[in-house]
């Protein structure tokens, strides 16, 4: 999720992106990049075999935060199985866009008052989507439950927490979430924790702290992915360190493209290729494209000062995105020049998609929505990327890493006790 990493005043993406969605439907066309930006041209018949061949694994989705705001996560404003007008996700654009498998994102702001709870509350949200979609949606908790979904033609539904407060500096809570689900966490948000520093956070630990590598190894022991978007170079690096098993970015892009706190250095790059990890590009154009962070940034503070009203403000930032030149969203070539750039310095076993769709309010030109994933496996083509590679791309790393934990994990089980304390008990230094 990403608008957020770029505000200090809160969760706004919702209403904003509905206006902007909104906006675009009542003029019958999708939002187009302003003046001179072109519609893409339809995908081609091979491109959309080759796809369509492929496990398209996405490894960020934050629909169910953005039915948390606009819906309550109730499940009778909006009907999942037909187009609506919210927000860049529905049954009828994922069948479109040839998705095979998601992590759906249960996302926590770092600075919520009831972090578990509200953790809880979107798994269940997940779950119910998947039990009112049977025919559509499977959940799955392991890589051969993956295989086992796409093989009966449903979507492939996994968990992923955004946000490492949720577990409460807590062990048990951890264990808790695997055995409700989630299979990644991504270890902080926006603000540092006890125990890891973010990327945008205070530098408290220079990494993570003795207690975060012990939840790394607790990670490892479940199974549950490790995800290293949100957290600080420094954070990363540690992470690398302590893993034993792949680690993943669900939704980062590359930071020699793109200089900003959110991305992957390359020193990170070749080491998730020495960890077996993957790193799953963003598709924010302030991710992407340098000028886009910048422009937005200068934008955004003056939009909010003229618009205290909360509506107002998202209707300002709706009409700045679809009209101001200055907001360059990049296009599907920008995107594909993250993965070339993975792929240059990681390898081709090392990158895959994580879209952040329905978390973000700037998107490149060309991928509206999950209906234009096969925009990126023609672009990829284009560029000389053989069927198998694109395959790997498209979900396959992905699908390898998590088979990867599971693998690590049944070796730790059997030599590794489960950790029994939490934060609170540990010995501090100054104690001693």
């Amino acid at each position: 999720m990403m608008l957020h990493a770029q505000t200090a005043g809160g969760r706004t993406i919702p209403a904003a992106l509905a206006m902007i969605l909104t906006l675009a439907l009542a003029g019958g066309t999708r939002a187009e990049e302003p003046s001179t930006a072109s519609a893409p041209p339809p995908v081609s018949e091979r491109a959309l075999a080759v796809h369509a061949a492929g496990m398209l694994f996405d490894g960020h989705n934050d629909f169910p935060w953005l039915m948390r705001a606009e819906n309550d996560l109730g499940m009778t404003k909006f009907d999942f199985a037909k187009q609506v007008d919210v927000g860049q996700t529905d049954i009828p654009r994922l069948r479109k866009g040839g998705l095979k498998a998601q992590f759906w994102s249960v996302y926590i702001p770092s600075e919520h008052p009831n972090p578990t709870k509200t953790v809880v509350e979107q798994m269940d949200f997940v779950n119910r989507l998947v039990e009112k979609h049977p025919d559509d949606l499977q959940l799955a908790l392991t890589a051969d439950d993956v295989e086992a979904a796409v093989k009966a033609g449903k979507i492939a539904s996994l968990m992923g927490i955004e946000g490492g407060v949720a577990i409460d500096d807590s062990f048990a809570e951890l264990r808790a979430f695997y055995r409700l689900g989630a299979r990644y966490m991504t270890l902080t948000h926006n603000k540092t924790l006890a125990w890891a520093d973010a990327a945008t956070g205070e530098r408290k630990h220079g990494g993570l702290s003795p207690f975060g590598e012990r939840i790394v190894a607790e990670m490892n022991r479940l199974g549950m992915l490790v995800d290293i978007s949100h957290v600080s170079a420094e954070t990363m690096a540690d992470v690398l360190r302590v893993a034993q098993a792949p680690v993943i970015a669900s939704h980062s892009s590359a930071f020699a493209l793109c200089p900003v706190p959110r991305n992957v250095p390359d020193e990170i790059l070749t080491g998730l290729k020495a960890n077996g990890g993957v790193v799953m590009v963003n598709f924010y154009s302030a991710f992407l494209v340098p000028d886009s962070n910048k422009n937005a940034r200068a934008a955004k503070d003056p939009i909010r000062k003229a618009h205290p009203d909360k509506a107002d403000r998202d209707k300002a930032l709706a009409d700045w995105y679809r009209n101001e030149p200055g907001a360059i969203r990049g296009t599907v070539a920008t995107v594909v020049d993250h993965i070339d750039h993975i792929v240059k310095v990681a390898g081709v076993d090392h990158v895959g998609i994580g879209s952040d769709f329905d978390g973000i309010d700037s998107w490149p030109v060309g991928l509206d929505d999950v209906s234009d994933y096969p925009r990126i496996t023609e672009e990829l083509l284009r560029r000389g990327y053989s069927e198998t590679d694109v395959h790997k791309i498209l979900g396959g790393n992905a699908l390898r890493a998590l088979r990867d934990a599971e693998a690590v994990a049944r070796r730790l089980q059997e030599t590794t006790p489960p950790q029994v304390d939490d934060i609170r008990h540990v010995k501090k230094p100054e104690d001693e």
